[in-house]
């Protein structure tokens, strides 16, 4: 192997370790998020039964009771964005996976010499261009959505 041929593979195999590192960090954080969701559900659902039995308690406790249910619901809401984003972000990650998957399989094939190619070569170099086309468009709609999101959230 030539030295840049080495250097690329490297790059190639620091790309997709990164790649997994953030996959395992996000699947983390959607786990915590998971116990938290729960958490607060069991949260709301005392301060619900407090609001429903409470008759006769004061209005300032109710008032408080009802604030802290507000709070849930938007600390619940905050999550579902955040969840929401890991979700995009998961969805990114497999498709940069999928397109570094679909180059190397590419540069084979550009990499053959053109009067050595046979025809299945040439239909299956074609594939995988229609292929890698696909992939980045899907990207291309998730950054789209992203912005989307970002810019609907300000």
């Amino acid at each position: 192997y030539p030295t840049w041929k080495r250097t690329l593979t490297r790059r190639a195999r620091e790309a997709q370790m990164k790649r997994f590192c953030k996959a395992q960090a996000i699947q983390r954080r959607l786990e915590e998020i998971e116990v938290t969701f729960r958490e607060l559900e069991q949260q709301g659902i005392k301060l619900e039964k407090l609001l429903r039995d409470e008759d006769g308690s004061p209005a300032n406790q109710k008032t408080q009771w009802m604030n802290q249910l507000l709070y849930l619901v938007q600390k619940k809401n905050s999550l579902m964005s955040e969840e929401s984003d890991l979700m995009i972000t998961v969805q990114e990650l497999k498709l940069e996976e999928q397109q570094w998957q679909l180059d190397q399989k590419l540069r084979c094939y550009m990499d053959r010499e053109e009067s050595l190619k046979t025809p299945e070569d040439r239909a299956a170099e074609q594939e995988i261009l229609v292929q890698l086309l696909d992939v980045v468009n899907k990207r291309n709609v998730l950054i789209h959505i992203q912005e989307e999101k970002r810019l609907s959230e300000l």
